[in-house]
């Protein structure tokens, strides 16, 4: 906790018992949360107050994001901010008004001088909202240092805060780290259901285990008694045989890096079921601050014949806490003597980190082999274990890259194209496309797939990468396409997910189709012909709003004009709404009114109605 000698005044009713729904360091989709999201009982304009004296330094308004949002700066150096805000109280609401109508934007971001809008602590500075990407209405209440560093509110002792619920963990998931190692005489992630007594969770088994193996820890923190919203753990301590091997501690988070997440959770794992598991050891590409100790990086490394107690204690910045015990039973697993010498059914193979991993229901024998070819140069790979239902295939990607992998009759064709580096910068020159990666786009060695083909109707495709794979920053793909030059404004790129279509974006150069990503997957070419809907919903003297919509490529612009002077618009993203405000409220809405909504293909929707 913070020692303050001017204590922070808690920003939605002081003094009153609050109930949360978010904590610093929680770990969301694809970023850190950064503050405390405080509940409002679904109510919208509720002051909101200055949690210190100081002057208001920056604010901004836009459809998504923070949606309204105000930022205080403080004489200790820090920033107050306060998010999803329904308006702007005083002088600083009419000023951002007027600068609106000036620039004739409703997306606006602003910064003032030191004496340009002073408070005072407790000065109602806004109202609550749901503005931005808010699920809900409340405020979002960060604290930054004066480096920018998002601080944990919650160490500034708010007594209007009260949580004696410890964390509690869900699963608890063990990974092997490399082709030698094994949890229950298997290579791969595996998840185990815990028991609870209290606040002490625990295995009654011991798991076999061999090798490196990596600890992964589904657990959330509920934030009151009773409460139905979580947040995140952010202190966290892995014991072996008593021995303190690895420490994560989340008191400040960067405000640049918040995609870093993608390092500290299990991403593969939050794509395929949306649970999010902490890594509890530092993944390769991991370079967020928050490991004081992390012996061999928090790896276990087990032998044969070991037996090794692990102990894991975990707790909020209120120290409830919680642990979860374990064993591991050193087990180095044994080749099974296999019969069957034929390959009969399909292969199936999965990429887990720097491993390849092919698998086929069918007992072998011990010397039938996998045969890889790589640009030429052919080799075989040995069985690596097997049962009486299965046998498994390893291979290190860091060795070898493959083309192509027989077994028996069968072959698997792997796309793989380059093993790219995360600490430089790389291009892919291939026939039909060159991909640019940006140093620090990767978080680890990337083993690179891509393919181009068609669909079932005929359309052209790329499919660049593994989706279960993070970008942490944008690469640049340049598709030599059909299309290339015969290309128009209302043609875009966009990425597939099933039969849903995202838009990319796209435009030619030098004769090929050049887009920017921040997601692998499938990318095709579409045409967008329609222009966007506008359907009004409240047309009068005081007050204009409607609804628009674009079905594929997304609204780019809309602007509204009353006998041709501009109106200020604020669009929802949530609903796709825009409702007017008026600079001079005296001033009646009378007159020609003109709607004008683009897409990002170019199509334009107008609407035109008298008001009189």
């Amino acid at each position: 906790m913070i020692a303050q000698t001017d204590r922070y005044l808690f920003p939605i009713q002081p003094g009153q018992t609050a109930s949360l729904a978010g904590t610093l360091g929680e770990l969301r989709s694809n970023h850190f949360h950064t503050g405390i999201d405080i509940r409002t009982n679904n109510q919208v304009g509720l002051a909101v107050l200055a949690t210190q004296s100081g002057y208001i330094s920056r604010a901004a308004m836009s459809a998504g994001g923070y949606g309204n949002v105000l930022y205080v700066r403080h004489p200790d150096g820090n920033t107050s901010v306060y998010a999803h805000l329904d308006s702007f109280s005083g002088g600083v609401g009419q000023y951002v008004l007027q600068e609106q109508y000036r620039r004739k934007t409703f997306d606006i971001d602003l910064y003032f001088r030191q004496n340009q809008f002073p408070v005072k602590k407790g000065d109602t500075i806004a109202l609550s909202g749901n503005t931005g990407s808010s699920s809900g209405p409340h405020l979002h209440f960060d604290i930054r240092d004066k480096n920018n560093l998002a601080l944990d509110p919650l160490s500034f002792n708010f007594p209007e805060v009260i949580d004696n619920a410890a964390p509690y963990t869900e699963k608890l998931a063990l990974k092997t780290l490399n082709t030698q190692s094994r949890i229950n005489d298997r290579f791969g992630r595996t998840e185990f259901y815990v028991q609870r007594n209290g606040n002490d969770f625990f295995l009654p088994y011991p798991i076999l285990a061999y090798g490196d193996i990596g600890i992964e820890l589904l657990a959330k923190d509920k934030l009151a008694t009773g409460s139905p919203y979580f947040g995140g753990v952010n202190f966290v301590e892995v014991y072996e045989n008593e021995k303190l091997i690895f420490k994560q501690v989340i008191e400040k988070l960067d405000l640049t890096e918040g995609r870093t997440i993608n390092a500290l959770l299990s991403f593969r794992t939050l794509r395929g079921n949306n649970n999010k598991f902490y890594k509890l050891y530092v993944d390769d590409g991991n370079t967020l601050p928050f490991y004081p100790v992390a012996a061999n990086k928090g790896v276990i490394k087990i032998k044969s014949g070991e037996e090794k107690s692990i102990k894991i204690i975990y707790k909020d910045i209120f120290s409830n806490s919680a642990t979860l015990n374990f064993k591991l039973k050193g087990s180095q697993p044994e080749q099974l003597i296999l019969l069957d010498n034929s390959v009969k059914g399909n292969f199936k193979s999965e990429i887990q980190d720097n491993t390849l991993s092919l698998s086929i229901n069918e007992a072998l024998a011990k010397d039938v082999k996998a045969v890889t070819f790589s640009k030429g140069i052919v080799d075989t790979i040995s069985l690596a274990y097997g049962g009486k239902f299965s046998s498994t295939y390893l291979i290190d990607l860091t060795k070898k890259l493959p083309d192509s992998i027989n077994l028996g009759n069968e072959k698997l064709i792997t796309h793989f194209k380059a093993m790219v580096p995360s600490t430089t910068a790389y291009t892919y020159y291939g026939d039909y496309a060159e991909i640019f990666f940006p140093k620090g786009s990767i978080y680890d060695t990337l083993f690179l797939k891509a393919r181009e083909g068609r669909l079932q109707d005929s359309t052209q495709f790329i499919e660049v990468g593994d989706p279960l794979i993070p970008l942490h920053r944008y690469i640049s793909i340049a598709w030599k396409h059909d299309m290339s030059k015969s290309w128009t404004k209302n043609w875009s790129v966009y990425r597939r997910t099933g039969s849903e279509l995202s838009f990319a974006g796209g435009s030619v150069v030098n004769d090929r189709i050049k887009f920017n990503t921040r997601e692998f997957g499938i990318y095709q070419l579409a045409q967008d012909t329609i222009p966007p809907s506008i359907k009004p919903i409240v047309v009068n003297r005081s007050n204009v709003s409607f609804k628009i919509k674009d079905d594929l490529s997304g609204i780019e612009r809309y602007e509204a004009n009353i006998n041709g002077k501009w109106l200020l618009m604020h669009f929802d993203g949530k609903s796709g709404t825009i409702k007017s405000e008026r600079l001079n409220k005296e001033e009646l809405l009378k007159g020609d009114l003109v709607i004008v909504v683009s897409d990002r293909a170019g199509n334009i929707a107008t609407y035109k109605q008298l008001i009189p």
